[in-house]
């Protein structure tokens, strides 16, 4: 069965995500910011040290095989444009940094190690509806990094088909986790489901279900494919 590295695993959609890979079969590496035991790894991925840590403690306790990548670990924290420049700059840097660059390095160390060994392998990143169409005025941090996102996955898709190294993106809208539920009160709550035809946000498991599909079943010719879960706010 596959051995599976999940970023952001503690909670959420990653608790979710972490939950139907084991209920598979699947040997699952969790990670969180602070948890450190035996089937998760603490690292800090505001720190540019942390994505290597993480990367080869997994490894080490994995036997030195990696099947899948799940990059879920993410900052959603606004930063008014009216601020200080340099609170504003910070937070900009450390939302990228944990939301993109951690992501971008932890890409990098799999597709080295697949190509290294000559084995398949497959990459699924969660990004967000904002990469597509932007987010809040005090978000463009978030979307920022959530489109970047988009185009890595795209970048290594293209590049890396050939070899048998697939990615996979999924982009959830609003979802139901203690992240989301802050920023719907904030925005007005229930006019903001105004704008979901679903009427409702999604729920952590249906986020999680794309993602095992992804992880474990998507046929390679799916390689690329950005999978939105919005409940048709937003379609393209």
């Amino acid at each position: 069965m596959s051995t599976i590295l999940l970023t952001g695993s503690t909670r959420g959609i990653g608790a979710a995500i972490r939950f139907g890979l084991e209920k598979r079969g699947a040997t699952v590496i969790g990670h969180g910011s602070k948890t450190h035991h035996a089937d998760t790894i603490g690292a800090n991925l505001s720190e540019p040290a942390a994505p290597q840590m993480l990367w080869d403690e997994a490894l080490e306790r994995t036997g030195g095989t990696i099947d899948v990548l799940v990059n879920n670990a993410g900052l959603f924290a606004a930063n008014p444009i009216d601020i200080a420049d340099i609170s504003w700059l910070d937070q900009w840097e450390e939302t990228l940094r944990i939301n993109l660059t951690a992501a971008a390095q932890l890409s990098r160390f799999a597709v080295r190690h697949w190509l290294d060994r000559g084995v398949p392998g497959r990459i699924v990143h969660i990004a967000s509806r904002a990469g597509h169409r932007g987010d809040s005025p005090a978000h463009w941090h978030y979307a920022a990094a959530k489109g970047g996102m988009l185009a890595m996955h795209k970048t290594i898709a293209r590049a890396h088909a050939k070899d048998d190294i697939l990615s996979f993106a999924i982009t959830p809208g609003f979802t139901d986790t203690a992240m989301a539920g802050d920023y719907l009160e904030s925005r007005g709550g229930a006019g903001l489901l105004a704008d979901i035809p679903l009427g409702r946000v999604a729920e952590p498991e249906e986020i999680a279900s794309i993602a095992i599909y992804c992880a474990l079943d998507a046929p390679p010719s799916m390689t690329g494919a950005t999978l939105d879960a919005n409940g048709a706010s937003y379609v393209r």
